[in-house]
């Protein structure tokens, strides 16, 4: 039966393949069936024509039935009509993807149900999505004929705020296959990176001045900064980061004294080439890079608090890291950012949302390491410092570029522009209201540019009074809040949970203790999808890892007991002082 369908002249493939990109935990030890061949013509088409930094999501499996069933016509005319995770027709991730597809194809037919509730927070999954997900749904429908003369994408998007009943009736009642044509196609022109949805004002976004050039990077190259970085991906959060550094050590101790011994019964197993069966699930929280290291021999020293650190977590919100090389899936280069804590005291990054995210597009000022989703989960964080050093700390540098020196110097016809001047100017900008609305679409797809406002000074002067806030947050003096206690409770500043009224005016800290009066103006500085008090709210509670069960306790972090409730005022005054300095920034 296999060989006769192998061998059937097969030309209308229809179907509706699975979404998932892979396991969602390297401990359910249930990673997705390989398709070694699939795999391997993605990797020589798709990937290789792909000019993104991360390609994972190439490999989802909707995206292996793309690649199958075009490879399935033979090169016979045919047709391909799949209902899928749609999140190829514009994520950077897929470029290559869709080069190969308008190469397989002479007409390519999407119409975008849309649905992404990642992209959009105000869609509901359940009741704007068709099938109830949190990801993007579209119908493409690819043909090949050699009596095409040319090649055509149309693209057709349903209404923003449709609900999923409106959706489907207008499948039900006016799409047929047949009539096509009753559509009001948009005919899309791809750009030369095999944009499909090319961004508005794109060729005067790119006439500014790149922030920073992958291609080029670490050398003298034609950007702003001469290089940049990820924040640093654990892979065992609940592990590697603690509030505490005392309970960040006894966890690193039965952690590391664990793995050693996993080493040692590998060894006297025979080094078995089947790692991901061997290896104990219930004493390890694994990813796929930990397993390679365990089966090099990779041991790891006793703990020290010489490797605990303070890391960014989220915005506004420290923890403590055990930074070892062996133990964090990547470090990329923020040990040449912040290799000591000398560093911290000198040295400055600007963190912000990495180019192909679906989150809203952030920025802030650090002077410590950054974790790869400080910027919010599901997205990425690009550092970019004012210094980077050697791994020793040694040979400290200048990481703005002379040739961006030059390029200010030059067009403001000021040569006592310095690189501080430059640094505090890109971060004005990108705090500026009207350049996020204007190129929102173009910050989601690349990293930002940088244009020259006629005042440089002042966005400089800008950038520099939100710095400097942003840097100090923990020793501003904190928003006038009322402090409302119950007269029945004994008086506590613990945090359990923290709770936000409805009315958005109040926190309740717990049962004894309640903060009013928070301007409604502090929620309008938002990082991402949240504001930054929210972020606060969100990440200052008591959690404990379903897994593990261990313990994040934020009240351990420092030995003032009311450290947590007076960042909730000094974050509110962040947020009213942040508003207050970027509306002062001049026109676009």
């Amino acid at each position: 039966r296999v060989e006769r369908q192998r061998k059937a002249p097969i030309t209308v493939i229809i179907g509706n393949p699975p979404y998932n990109v892979g396991q969602v935990n390297e401990n359910d030890n249930n990673k997705n069936r390989t398709y070694g061949v699939i795999e391997e013509k993605i990797k020589s088409t798709y990937v290789k024509s792909s000019k993104a930094g991360r390609k994972a999501q190439v490999y989802d499996a909707y995206v292996k039935f793309f690649r199958w069933a075009s490879d399935r016509l033979q090169g016979r005319d045919g047709v391909i009509c799949y209902v899928s995770n749609n999140s190829f027709v514009d994520q950077i991730a897929f470029d290559g993807m869709r080069k190969h597809l308008l190469q397989d194809f002479t007409q390519i037919y999407h119409l975008d149900l849309h649905g992404n509730v990642r992209q959009n927070p105000k869609l509901s999954g359940t009741t704007h999505n068709v099938f109830g997900i949190q990801v993007g749904v579209g119908i493409t429908i690819a043909i090949r004929s050699q009596k095409h003369t040319h090649h055509q994408l149309l693209y057709y998007r349903v209404p923003e705020m449709w609900r999923k009943e409106e959706k489907l009736g207008f499948l039900s009642n006016q799409i047929k296959l047949s009539c096509l044509n009753e559509i009001t196609w948009r005919m899309l022109t791809p750009d030369q990176r095999f944009t499909w949805l090319v961004e508005e004002n794109k060729t005067e976004f790119f006439s500014f001045l790149p922030i920073g050039d992958k291609d080029t990077k670490g050398t003298e190259n034609k950007a702003i900064f001469s290089t940049y970085s990820l924040g640093i991906s654990t892979n065992r959060d609940s592990t590697i980061y603690d509030f505490s550094a005392d309970a960040l050590i006894e966890k690193m101790m039965r952690f590391i004294e664990e793995y050693n011994i996993e080493i040692d019964r590998y060894k006297r197993a025979g080094k078995p080439r089947n790692i991901d069966n061997f290896v104990r699930y219930d004493r390890i929280k694994w990813d796929g890079t930990l397993k390679t290291r365990m089966s090099e021999g990779k041991y790891v020293e006793n703990s020290s608090f010489a490797n605990v650190r303070v890391v960014i977590y989220r915005p506004f919100t420290k923890q403590l890291v055990y930074l070892d090389k062996i133990l964090i899936n990547s470090i990329y280069l923020q040990n040449y950012f912040f290799g000591s804590t000398n560093q911290e005291n000198e040295n400055f990054s600007i963190v912000l949302t990495g180019s192909g995210s679906e989150k809203p597009f952030m920025t802030l000022m650090l002077k410590n390491i950054a974790d790869l989703h400080t910027v919010g989960a599901g997205a990425a964080s690009q550092c970019f410092p004012f210094y980077t050093y050697d791994k020793d700390g040694s040979n400290r540098r200048e990481n703005i570029t002379d040739w961006a020196l030059k390029q200010f110097q030059d067009h403001y016809r000021d040569s006592t522009i310095t690189k501080w001047d430059i640094f505090y100017y890109v971060y004005g900008i990108l705090h500026h209201p009207a350049y996020r609305e204007k190129y929102a679409d173009n910050l989601k797809r690349d990293l930002p540019r940088i244009p020259y406002l006629a005042d440089f000074r002042s966005v400089s002067a800008i950038g520099s009074q939100l710095a400097q806030l942003h840097l100090n947050y923990e020793s501003i003096p904190p928003y006038s809040l009322e402090y409302v206690w119950k007269p029945d409770r004994p008086v506590s500043y613990r945090v359990e949970r923290l709770r936000l009224s409805k009315d958005r005016d109040a926190i309740t800290v717990n049962d004894s203790l309640t903060l009013r009066g928070i301007p409604s103006a502090a929620f309008d500085y938002r990082l991402g999808n949240r504001s930054a008090l929210e972020w606060i709210i969100y990440q200052y509670q008591v959690k404990k890892d379903d897994r593990s069960g261990i313990v994040s306790d934020p009240n351990q972090y420092s030995d003032d007991p009311q450290y947590i409730v007076k960042l909730i005022g000094r974050v509110t005054q962040v947020s009213v002082d942040t508003l207050r300095l970027i509306t002062q920034l001049p026109e676009l």
